[in-house]
């Protein structure tokens, strides 16, 4: 709920706790309390410079590599990268692949022409793709995620590996969502019995799912 309320400003699970338990025994302000002992002498200008060059050439480096990198505690590099910096490691999106310029130019180019066609005509129609389903083993979220500021957009993560079990998926969309798709059952080729059940499946699925543009015929 606190996630879901304040986003990345949230604080810790642990932290809440920690919170809760003071709260619940009587603690009545939230301010920083009158603290003994020395004050911290590792959290300097330098050091802050020192951390902010290191986390801007390698967004995947630990605080421990920075403390062992730069001679501070694990603590004051802590305290260096959440308050001082304002630094949160973000998980990486996962996309199919990173297109390249002329491929995104294409992309743009292609949708504005549809988009020219009118709505209408783009409601009426349903293409198909076909790809490879892989089991991937790539990175886990923890291990593929960065240092970010808060105004930086989040990393993100090509699929890079592919594994030999795979699956065969075919699937129609529209540009309200998905249609129909199925998944080629083992033992099965892709040939034009195969194909013609996939499409009558189809075609019941639009008349189904797509009950108005089956009544119009569009």
């Amino acid at each position: 709920m606190l996630a879901v309320a304040y986003g990345d400003s949230t604080m810790s699970k642990t932290q809440a706790y920690e919170w809760y338990k003071k709260l619940k025994d009587g603690r009545t302000v939230v301010d920083d309390l009158p603290r003994s002992g020395r004050p911290s002498t590792s959290v300097t200008d330098e050091n802050v410079k020192k951390v902010k060059e290191i986390v801007l050439e390698n967004r995947g480096v630990s605080i421990r590599e920075i403390a062992t990198d730069i001679r501070v505690s694990f603590g004051s590099v802590h305290c260096v990268m959440n308050d001082v910096l304002g630094m949160r490691r973000i998980e990486a999106r996962l996309v199919p692949r990173m297109l390249n310029v002329l491929q995104k130019e294409h992309r743009i180019a292609v949708a504005k022409e549809m988009l020219s066609f009118g709505q209408n005509v783009i409601e009426g129609i349903i293409t198909g793709d076909e790809t490879w389903v892989y089991e991937y083993a790539i990175e886990t979220n923890q291990e593929s995620s960065e240092w970010r500021f808060s105004n930086e957009p989040k990393p993100k993560k090509p699929r890079q590996s592919r594994s030999k079990i795979k699956i065969f998926l075919t699937v129609f969309f529209d540009c309200r969502g998905v249609v129909h798709f199925e998944f080629l059952p083992t033992g099965l080729t892709v040939n034009k019995e195969y194909y013609v059940s996939v499409l009558k499946r189809l075609r019941e699925n639009v008349r189904r799912k797509r009950a108005e543009l089956w009544r119009n015929n569009s």
